[in-house]
């Protein structure tokens, strides 16, 4: 199953006969009728299901409303899974880009539906205990992969900046952060704020980043530990590949009720890797050592996954919210503020 939906809710609709005649113009093959549903999940860009009788496919749109400067960049998506395609990395094939507000009343893009299983518990229930670790072995291999890539070879030198990656993200974040007053301040926040930029680590890498690599993000094969496509590149930009690690490996830190956190879970009893087997997984894939920084990358992802949630608050409070599942993350905002502290305090903050 690649993920519920439902009736596209009223703050999101479109005319869906305009979209039908910019399919037939745009996508090979398309023949309609069309129907759209929503996808559940897309917290800040609106994902839908647009089904026909031979097929179905994905549509991502920025959302309708007042938008932050150079948030909801469908364009950007479009573009990195394009080039990633080519270079025979696991995404969905994208059919074709729109910048016209007429069509659907704000840019989207449409891409293949890819089949499979989405996880949205990172323990993987229902999955044979004996496999666990295969699957788990396939979302680091994959990402070690991502990182590997070369990026100008893919025609995306200018997709970000090479270095200064995290300054800049924390610089962005505790922007937006301060910016939306609607979501009102904590006090964890305002500390890891002041904290992070005087404890970045030594050293610079530039890489492919996701920005959000997580085990519902990604397509797997109906029956094998194998990822079929990677989704939801909206934070993606070249980056520091330990940055972007450390995002994922923060599923080890995390309650099950955010992210799908793995915290607290008996790992050995779930035929899981540790932490510290996952980390060497991935460096042994990508040629290190290890990583000194390890507490540092986390606490500064989750400041970052703290501000994208005070993101989501803000935009519940002005009604722009895209997905039904707003509330209950908007209302995790403080207990992820204090989880990024806490990681910042193992560090003697």
């Amino acid at each position: 199953m690649s993920g519920s939906t439902m009736p596209v809710r009223e703050a999101h609709r479109f005319d869906v006969a305009r979209l039908s005649e910019w399919m037939r113009a745009n996508v090979a093959g398309f023949s309609g009728p069309l129907t759209v549903e929503q996808f559940q999940g897309g917290q800040s860009n609106p994902t839908y299901r647009l089904v026909t009788p031979a097929r179905s496919y994905v549509l991502r749109r920025k959302p309708p409303g007042e938008l932050l400067k150079g948030a909801h960049a469908v364009d950007r998506e479009a573009r990195v899974l394009t080039a990633l395609a080519g270079a025979g990395f696991p995404v969905a094939h994208v059919h074709g880009l729109c910048v016209d507000d007429a069509v659907i009343g704000t840019w989207f893009y449409v891409m293949d539906m890819v089949e499979g299983r989405v996880f949205w518990d990172a323990t993987f229930p229902g999955v044979p205990t004996e496999q666990r670790d295969a699957y788990f072995d396939a979302m680091n291999a994959t990402l070690a992969t991502l990182h590997r890539l070369d990026y100008t070879a893919l025609g995306l030198a200018d997709y970000g900046r090479a270095g200064g990656y995290i300054e800049r993200q924390i610089s962005r974040w505790s922007r937006q952060y301060i910016e939306d007053t609607d979501a009102g301040r904590d006090p964890h926040m305002d500390r890891l704020l002041a904290w992070l930029p005087e404890h970045i680590p030594p050293g610079d890498e530039t890489a492919i980043v996701h920005g959000d690599y997580r085990a519902d993000n990604m397509i797997f094969h109906p029956s094998e530990p194998r990822i079929l496509a990677v989704l939801d590149w909206e934070l993606s930009t070249l980056g520091h590949p330990l940055a972007d690690f450390a995002y994922h490996v923060m599923m080890y830190r995390m309650p099950p009720d955010i992210l799908g956190g793995i915290a607290g879970a008996d790992l050995a009893a779930l035929g899981i890797p540790d932490e510290a087997e996952y980390v060497a997984r991935y460096c042994r894939r990508t040629g290190r050592e290890g990583i000194a920084d390890l507490d540092f990358y986390i606490a500064f992802n989750m400041f970052r996954f703290a501000a994208i949630v005070h993101g989501i608050k803000g935009r519940l409070a002005r009604g722009t919210a895209a997905s039904a599942n707003a509330p209950a993350m908007a209302a995790r905002f403080e207990r992820i503020a204090q989880l990024a502290w806490q990681q910042a305090e193992r560090m003697g903050a």
